[in-house]
């Protein structure tokens, strides 16, 4: 009987049905190895296979590759179907090389030439399956080959309208792995007049690719602008008969819309030209004055795309920043969606909103609807739309409304969700901070912030609130007083009693006047609530009551009973046991003058912006509206991050050693004092340097997942990282350290073919400019297919004050990061360890000490490389052994390691061994000379 003709392929049902009703693993094993043997035997056997037939088996082939198994033959005859002329055949050829061909195969280059002549065919469908295999592949390779052909198709005059839409995505797919193909010269403006060609489908996507190369080089491709205004206003005037085919639900062209509004957002401003940015205006009225007419449709459809369309005119408008009249009507036209039933639609028009608020022009019309927006914030039922009313009201809050927001925020903050209660906290923080006129005011929102949120209340929070009342003596008095108040509640919170220690520490003598406020009453009231807190708020107040000695010399027997009773504790903290009994003797030898002159008042803090902002933009960057505190600036108390104690200081004034202020550089670091404000958001806050110099380390983040990985004068990379079996996730975030923005931004991945097939690293864009002062964050992820050595490279490029900056650096994506720990007694590592005693199976170094022998560094070092350092296991206490298993898509790779010091010599043997030669090769060069 003659097999089926046709694309049904009856042979590859029953093999698929056959797959499917395999009732265990091992069931389907047997049957995938049956065909496979029979496809292998027909393909060496059969000399006379038809198309039909090769195309038959190879459709078998990736089908049993999708299930997750190894395919190792077949590829030359997915490669011959690719000069078939029936699309059918040609489209699994092309299917089976985008999904199993590696870019290194042999046979790369007879695909190429094979996809050459199908580009060169005047059938537009195998041009279009040629292209959109190039695309599929993306690689440089790709890239290299047809250079030249690409952006000839998609200019060509000949070419038909379907095979450029092709062609212009495929470019597109290839300038993002590499930007280098786009040619310059005349083809930027023939790439640029595809605007207004006469196909919307091509218009479409070329829109796409022109904004990607806008994105890059703006300048260039300034050309886009008046076209690009030009094709939009002839949509948006159109009637949705005029353009038929690309109606949808009675919106013109909706995604060719969207495109060009945000293609327009690459520039700013938009256009000089007032021609231009008239018909522009025009334009973006037009779009505003059809959300106002009747549905045409009840459909969702149809609101979807109108309001897709009207969203991002408003974002174009925000974008601007210059048409008063535009940007009110906009604001009035948000405000009707925040009563619309849609909860998306009120969650846009909420976050359209917080950035027309920053704007001089509707700033006025947005507090318009302050009452509706805090109905948002109370009764929305979707937390995400009552977070986005949150950042409404900090966005247009000024001193006019300051105090009702602040208020409406606190009494909010009682019943909030426990995600944004923290957010909310900052928020009031900064606002009451910013627009107090009276700080008794401030000092009230913020013992309220205490009082109804302690648990969310941030360390920043509580010192700004004490650095300001050192500063200002207007408020001690009435700061002092309230807190006493607030400390006798039968159920106080442990920052309350910090921020109660500290104050009355200070000033506690300018209430103590009263009766009910006398010394020892306050002695007796914060030493009430010493057995309730932590050792640190314990050391806190222990600082106080010595201050209180000072103060107070009355009650110096009660104070010094507390010291004593402390000192003579032998179950105490041994820290709060050295500190009692320190100033035990403080108290008992020194005269009263030197007691007087070493625990005198606080100083007044040098001025420098609050930290609570970055802290705020740090939790949620790119998401915080402008309300930036530009008052009242003061650094955090160096003597807080340090010891709770309240002795006299001097704070090191040099803004770029610590660019969120929570940290005490440490002494001697040579750093140059500097006039740059700390307002830049240094993501973790470790890094101490020079800043007139490069800062890279790569090595250090084999311990370690978070840290700056790069730093020099005018920029900081940080990076947080996360891993779990063969996945990991970085964020890098790029700092912006000077006040001119660094344009044509672009980080490009570098990982050789090789390692690229055995870790595969997927980067996402960024916008093209980091704006002065400004962070960004860029995600990759990560997945371990099989083991490999060293680590990618990504290289920065950007241009400062027009001069091109470019440097590289290793990201921190080393094997050992796929490491999970295991756990091992001595009985189960020394007999691993025995078996994999072959010489493939390990690896040893002895090196010299990089420093003075130190054990416990090592330790420390070893429990962040990845491995389970494992504690009595080793006869010799001071060997260390680790255990482990890589994890990779392909296997699991066991692997055990043993460090011996050498005191006298100050040397150390490193010894690894590990079920694959490879893995026990790369940890080996990781690890040594590192201790």
């Amino acid at each position: 009987m003659a097999p089926v003709r046709g694309d049904g392929m009856r042979g590859l049902a029953v093999f698929i049905s056959d797959i499917r009703n395999c009732k265990s693993k091992e069931a389907e094993v047997k049957r995938i190895n049956k065909e496979l043997a029979n496809i292998r035997s027909k393909f060496k056997g059969d000399k006379t296979l038809d198309g039909y037939q090769k195309k038959k088996y190879v459709c078998k082939l990736l089908f049993i590759f999708l299930l997750g198994h190894d395919i190792d033959f077949g590829h030359m005859e997915a490669v011959n179907l690719l000069s078939s002329n029936k699309y059918s055949e040609k489209q699994i050829g092309y299917l089976f090389i985008s999904v199993l061909v590696n870019t290194n195969s042999d046979l790369i280059r007879l695909i190429i030439q094979s996809i050459k002549n199908d580009l060169q065919s005047r059938n537009p469908v195998h041009v279009n399956l040629a292209l959109q295999c190039i695309a599929n592949i993306g690689s440089r390779d790709m890239a290299e080959s047809f250079s030249n052909e690409i952006p000839k198709l998609l200019v060509s005059g000949e070419t038909m309208d379907v095979v450029k839409q092709s062609a212009a995505l495929c470019l597109l797919r290839l300038f993002r792995s590499s930007p280098d193909i786009i040619p310059g010269g005349e083809w930027t403006s023939r790439i640029i007049h595809l605007l207004n060609d006469q196909h919307m489908g091509v218009v479409t996507a070329a829109t796409s690719l022109i904004d990607a190369l806008v994105k890059r080089n703006p300048e260039e491709y300034k050309g886009c602008v008046n076209l690009a205004v030009s094709r939009l206003s002839r949509i948006v005037t159109a009637s949705y008969t005029d353009l038929q085919d690309y109606t949808y639900y009675f919106v013109p062209a909706p995604w060719l819309s969207v495109k060009l509004l945000r293609l327009l957002q690459n520039y700013n401003p938009v256009t000089e030209e007032p021609g231009i940015r008239a018909r522009l205006n025009e334009t973006l009225e037009t779009i505003l004055n059809k959300a106002q007419e009747p549905p045409k449709s009840k459909k969702v459809q149809h609101s979807n795309a109108k309001n897709a369309v009207l969203f991002e005119a408003i974002n174009l408008i925000i974008h601007s920043d210059s048409e008063p009249n535009l940007l009110v009507r906009a604001c009035n036209q948000l405000g009707q969606f925040l009563s619309n039933r849609e909860t998306n639609l009120r969650y846009l028009a909420l976050e359209s909103m917080c950035h027309l608020a920053t704007s001089e022009f509707s700033h006025e019309e947005v507090k318009k609807h302050q009452e509706v927006v805090i109905l948002s914030m109370k009764m929305e039922k979707d937390v995400s739309v009552r977070q986005m009313a949150v950042d409404l009201l900090y966005a247009m809050c000024d001193r006019s409304n300051a105090e009702e927001i602040v208020q409406e925020m606190l009494n909010y903050l009682e019943t909030a969700d426990y995600s944004i209660r923290e957010e909310m906290v900052l928020k009031v923080a900064i606002l009451a901070e910013k627009y107090a006129t009276d700080y008794t005011w401030y000092v009230d929102v913020i013992l309220n912030l205490i009082r109804i949120a302690g648990d969310y209340v941030s360390e920043e929070v509580w010192y700004r609130v004490i650095q300001i009342v050192i500063n200002r003596e207007e408020v001690q008095g009435y700061a002092a007083k309230t807190v006493f108040e607030a400390l006798q509640a039968p159920a106080c919170h442990e920052n309350m009693v910090k921020v109660g220690g500290y104050i009355l520490g200070e000033f506690g003598n300018l209430i103590a006047g009263d009766s009910r406020s006398a010394p020892l009453v306050q002695f007796k009231l914060l030493h009430s609530k010493y057995h309730l807190c932590s050792p640190m708020t314990r050391a806190l107040l222990l600082s106080t009551y010595i201050k209180f000695i000072n103060l107070f010399p009355e009650i110096r027997t009660n104070i010094q009973e507390v010291f004593r009773q402390h000192s003579n504790l032998r179950s105490a903290d041994a820290e709060l046991q050295q500190r009692a009994s320190e100033y035990l003797q403080l108290s008992i030898v020194a005269s009263t003058d030197v007691l007087a002159t070493v625990l005198e008042e606080m100083p007044s803090f040098p001025e420098r912006e609050s930290s609570i902002l970055a802290v705020l933009k740090k939790k949620k960057p790119g998401r915080v509206p402008e309300n930036e505190i530009r008052e009242s600036k003061s650094p955090a108390p160096a003597i807080l991050t340090q010891n709770n104690t309240h002795a006299n200081h001097k704070v090191n004034s040099n803004a770029n050693t610590d660019l969120l202020g929570l940290s005490t550089p440490p002494s001697n670091t040579g750093l140059n004092n500097s006039t740059n404000s700390g307002t830049l958001i240094d993501v973790l806050g470790d890094m101490y340097s020079n800043n007139n110099t490069a800062v890279y380390n790569s090595k250090k983040f084999l311990f370690k997942n978070n840290g700056v990985l790069f730093e020099n004068e005018l920029i900081q990379i940080g990076v947080k990282s996360e891993f779990r079996l063969n996945l990991g996730r970085l964020g890098l975030f790029y700092g912006n350290k000077t006040q001119i923005p660094l344009t044509n931004f672009t980080p490009i991945l570098q990982w050789d073919a090789e390692n690229a097939l055995k870790l595969n690293v997927q980067m996402k864009s960024v916008e093209p400019t980091l704006e002065a002062g400004a962070q960004i964050q860029q995600l990759l992820t990560a997945e371990c297919i099989e083991d490999y050595s060293d680590a990618p490279t990504i290289e920065v490029n950007f241009r400062y004050n027009g001069v091109p900056k470019k440097f590289s650096i290793k990201l921190p994506l080393t094997v050992n990061k796929f490491f999970e720990p295991t756990e091992m007694n001595a009985e189960s590592f020394f007999a691993r360890w025995k078996n994999l005693g072959g010489e493939q199976q390990k690896a040893q170094k002895v090196f010299k000490a990089l420093q003075p022998l130190d054990l416990s560094g090592a330790r420390n070092k070893l429990m962040g490389f990845g491995m389970q350092l494992l504690d009595n296991v080793d006869p010799n206490p001071d060997n260390m052994v680790c255990a482990g298993i890589i994890h990779t898509q392909t296997q699991q790779v066991g692997c055990l390691m043993r460090l011996e010091p050498n005191k006298q010599a100050q040397m150390f043997r490193l010894t690894i061994r590990a079920s694959k030669e490879t893995v026990t090769r790369e940890v080996c060069d990781l690890l040594s000379d590192q201790f």
